[in-house]
């Protein structure tokens, strides 16, 4: 039985303004179901998604609960070097809109892996898009164990595993709700939602914390300038230049390995990739990848610096004009537990509106990239003369299978983390990584060689897969192997998946199935 008040002070008011978040969304998103017509409305919008609503939606699904909770905690712990990796992240987004989405569009795929179908047949197209899948089941549910972190805190007071794993549960039933009916168009303009919510709270907490901070922001930044971390470096680093392949965000992983991340992510997984075919041409869709882009940086900015905030309110109560009083016995909770704790009531729930938002946001886009994936990719192919309602049906189905499926993966997240004592920053991106890099090695591959055979295609993905793999949990199995971050797992993973993809000698046109 959940206790409906285990967070002292969480009222009637703060619950209110919750409920009253959850239906405003769910009643978006069945009028947009009301005003569907057929699968390609379902699927891709009926391309006529405008640019800053699909920018708005790819930013609000990239950055995730994963940005709300492990933001603070990262900048919290740390410092501000993970807002480098925007150099990568920037540079691949380049490269995406330049390189990727005008061949999609010149081929009018409705997911990016039917241009590998084109040119490679119909068995490479299986083969990227299952990869896919199983990237997405590993990235969106270790976003989903993310998510359920606060909302086992404010149901059951506490992150023991049963507990988080009725979080998981709850927060999967929300998202199927409204995103098995509505399709691509009701996770788009409920994103957009999501995100204004989410970036307004963050706002919130951010004025709230300067003004119990007992110090003018000068000297707020003066003092921060001064402080360090544990490892001895200064709070308000950006550039990490270290050579240590252990350090997640070093300038040099930075620029090689995130930029291989950021062509992968928004040119390779159709769960990003899906909001820039919905657009109405391909310019449209090359200008929303860099808008969103460029978006992003301040409002993770944003939350980096809430974490700083935090560090000076709870480790420097000599600063703070009423201290908390309370000790942070877990970084991953260092922002929940300012919410719960000191905001007053209604800023409290509308707060965990922000993070429910952040939590939504990334779930139900996954459910409809991934249904997307198995009409076009696996049905359509099979059962080309399938009426549309047999394709929107499908469609709705496999995206209610998805769910169940990310559920019970986030249900193992719960262990995976605590084993690998990751941020959960690194955390979440670091299961990307797993598809990425095979599927970055094949898109490459197709898009400017012909090479790449029926046989080296499905070897890349899974050589890519296990080198992540190898390097991930190889020091954790024996103590002599190095801590390899996320960054050289993604550009390791990617040379060794493209070797292996260009030994196929197969003409691209004579694959063709």
């Amino acid at each position: 039985m959940i206790d409906p008040q285990p967070v002292p002070g969480f009222g009637v008011i703060d619950w209110t303004i919750v409920g009253l978040y959850f239906l405003v969304t769910m009643a978006l998103g069945i009028f947009i179901t009301s005003r569907q017509k057929d699968s390609r409305d379902y699927l891709l919008g009926g391309r006529r998604i405008p640019v800053l609503a699909a920018s708005v939606s790819l930013v609000a699904t990239s950055l995730s609960a994963v940005t709300f909770i492990g933001g603070p905690q990262d900048a919290y712990v740390g410092n501000l070097t993970y807002l480098s990796l925007n150099i990568g992240m920037i540079l691949g987004i380049v490269i995406v809109a330049t390189m990727f989405i005008p061949a999609y569009y010149a081929r009018g795929v409705g997911t990016v892996y039917e241009l590998v179908g084109q040119d490679r047949g119909g068995s490479a197209q299986a083969w990227t898009s299952g990869m896919f899948l199983l990237g997405r089941v590993f990235a969106s549910g270790a976003r989903l164990y993310v998510a359920a972190i606060p909302v086992s805190l404010l149901l059951f007071g506490d992150l023991s595993v049963s507990h988080m794993i009725a979080s998981v549960i709850i927060v999967t039933i929300a998202a199927m709700f409204y995103s098995v009916g509505g399709g691509i168009t009701a996770v788009i303009w409920t994103d957009v939602l999501q995100a204004v919510v989410l970036v307004s709270t963050a706002i919130i907490a951010m004025l709230i914390l300067l003004w119990r901070i007992d110090l003018p922001l000068g000297e707020v930044f003066s003092f921060l300038s001064t402080a360090t971390t544990s490892s001895g470096g200064s709070k308000l680093a950006l550039v990490d230049t270290s050579t240590s392949l252990g350090n997640p965000y070093t300038i040099w992983s930075a620029t090689i390995g995130f930029t291989l991340f950021a062509v992968a992510a928004f040119g390779t997984d159709q769960d990003l990739a899906q909001r820039l075919l919905t657009c109405r041409s391909g310019r449209s869709g090359a200008i929303s990848a860099v808008l969103s882009q460029l978006i992003s940086i301040p409002v993770v900015l944003l939350f980096l610096s809430l974490g700083l905030l935090l560090f000076i309110y709870y480790q420097h109560p000599e600063l703070v004009a009423h201290p908390s009083g309370h000790v942070i016995d877990d970084s991953r909770k260092v922002f929940l537990q300012f919410i719960f704790t000191e905001l007053p009531t209604g800023v409290r729930g509308l707060m965990i509106a922000g993070v429910l938002a952040a939590a939504m946001s990334s779930l139900d886009s996954a459910l409809a990239a991934m249904g997307s994936s198995i009409v076009t990719d696996f049905y359509v192919p099979r059962r080309p003369g399938a009426s549309d309602r047999s394709r929107l049906r499908v469609a709705r189905v496999a995206s209610f299978s998805c769910g169940i499926l990310l559920a019970a993966f986030a249900c193992i997240c719960v262990a995976w983390q605590d084993m690998l004592q990751e941020g959960l920053i690194p955390f979440a991106l670091g299961v990307m990584v797993y598809a990425y890099a095979g599927l970055l090695a094949v898109f490459v591959t197709v898009l400017w060689t012909r090479r790449g055979s029926s046989l080296s295609i499905p070897a890349a993905l899974v050589s890519g897969f296990i080198v992540v793999g190898v390097l991930q949990w190889g020091p954790k199995i024996h103590e002599s192997m190095p801590v390899v971050s996320l960054g050289w797992r993604m550009t390791a993973g990617f040379v060794v998946a493209l070797l292996v993809c260009l030994m196929g000698s197969t003409s691209p046109r004579s694959s063709k199935a």
